[in-house]
């Protein structure tokens, strides 16, 4: 098994959130609201809102297929503020993991990631992905979901499980 094969999974959540944020748009359209309120809704006073939540889920997938191969990821200044900008940025991530092939992660095992915000700590490529990345991409994946769903958007499990591939989406 490849690091790469993590990417698909990552690539399919970060489409499953999309697919969340327009049931967010068309219930905020049956209830008679803006639905860039949603942006801003959060589950706890300290916890991050939705739109942060979107960037912190994007940046965790297009920064863990860097480090792992070595590539750059695409920039974001984090300056979202409508459901549309974080449909944006959702797809322009999608679009970078798009762009990678199994090719790309040889050797992405037994790389050096050393990670700026932890100053002396280096992992091996399979450390960082299983301890670091995809633990932070789901939080941040299933944090949204949950700011949805708290806000009355329709959305359940099978939302966020979304197709497998023995059965595609209808």
């Amino acid at each position: 098994m490849s690091l790469y094969d993590a990417i698909p999974q990552m690539k399919k959540m970060l489409l499953n959130l999309d697919k969340w944020i327009e049931k967010g748009v068309d219930h905020a359209k049956k209830k008679a609201f803006d639905p860039n309120v949603l942006v801003t809704t959060r589950l706890a006073p300290d916890m991050y809102p939705l739109v942060r939540q979107v960037q912190s889920a994007c940046d965790a997938a297009k920064f863990a297929a860097a480090r792992l191969t070595g590539k750059v990821a695409p920039k974001h200044e984090d300056k979202e503020q409508t459901v549309d900008e974080l449909r944006a940025r959702i797809r322009t991530v999608v679009a970078y993991l798009d762009e990678l092939n199994a090719g790309d992660f040889k050797n992405a095992e037994t790389q050096k990631i050393e990670l700026p915000f932890l100053e002396g700590v280096t992992l091996t490529g399979t450390q960082y992905l299983y301890e670091m990345a995809q633990p932070n991409f789901y939080f941040h994946i299933t944090t949204a979901y949950d700011i949805l769903r708290h806000n009355g958007v329709e959305i359940g499990k099978m939302d966020y499980i979304g197709g497998l591939t023995a059965m595609p989406p209808k």
